[in-house]
């Protein structure tokens, strides 16, 4: 079992026109201190004031920021910020707080009890909690998941979380090809093709709506289940 004390958590955050919460999503991420942390902040071409913000408030609180010059998708920020990192364990973390930053302990689990290489944390595992109201978004998640546990042999719930944790080994091997929201199903199966050992934990989420700033749209879900397919079958 690999020791808290032993360990250096990254995590990545990429960010695109969250000004109202990327402050916070930061503040949040500090507050628990048991575990060494590297921050890394991907602003993805912001147009809201959000860059501005953190060149203006936000560098001096995190270990790295990178600035893109063009907008290119939640895949490139975490490609950019993978690249960066430099801790044994990396997590994803999205600037939008629907997933909470205090269960890191919980999602990364499994890595230090020697069970998985790879976490996801689950918005539908038992025990979770989120809000269930969206069933139209719902019942496109769990399609999507089902095709991915087919194409992957996995039998995960919740294929499209943003929240996973990773070896850093991991992220090594996997080369991320996909620009925006095919990087959840494209490293699931890159995952599996490599034989990683991979696990899920429920967590708790509250998901905004597109008036609060929710960025995902249908197109996204239908991209989703071209990229299961296409590294599936092509890669």
């Amino acid at each position: 079992m690999i020791e808290l004390k032993d360990i250096l958590l990254s995590i990545v955050i990429p960010c695109f026109n969250e000004k109202k919460l990327v402050k916070q999503v930061i503040g949040r991420v500090k507050e628990d201190r048991s575990f060494r942390k590297e921050i890394v902040i991907v602003d993805d071409c912001s147009t809201d004031g959000t860059r501005e913000i953190i060149r203006e408030q936000i560098e001096p609180l995190v270990d790295k920021v990178i600035y893109h010059e063009k907008n290119k998708g939640k895949g490139a920020a975490l490609r950019s910020g993978f690249a960066q990192v430099s801790g044994d364990i990396v997590i994803v973390q999205d600037a939008d707080l629907e997933y909470a930053p205090n269960e890191y302990g919980k999602l990364i689990q499994p890595i230090l009890d020697g069970r998985a290489d790879v976490v996801y944390g689950s918005r539908f595992k038992e025990k979770a909690s989120y809000n269930k109201r969206i069933s139209c978004w719902l019942l496109a998640n769990k399609v999507l998941t089902a095709l991915s546990n087919i194409s992957t042999g996995f039998s995960l719930t919740d294929m499209e979380t943003c929240y996973k944790a990773f070896k850093r080994e991991v992220l090594k091997k996997v080369s991320i090809e996909e620009d925006g929201y095919g990087f959840e199903p494209e490293i699931t199966v890159k995952i599996a093709r490599l034989k990683y050992r991979i696990a899920e934990v429920a967590i708790s989420y509250e998901r905004r709506n597109y008036a609060q700033g929710k960025k995902i749209r249908w197109q996204d879900g239908a991209w989703a289940l071209w990229c299961i397919m296409k590294y599936h079958f092509v890669r």
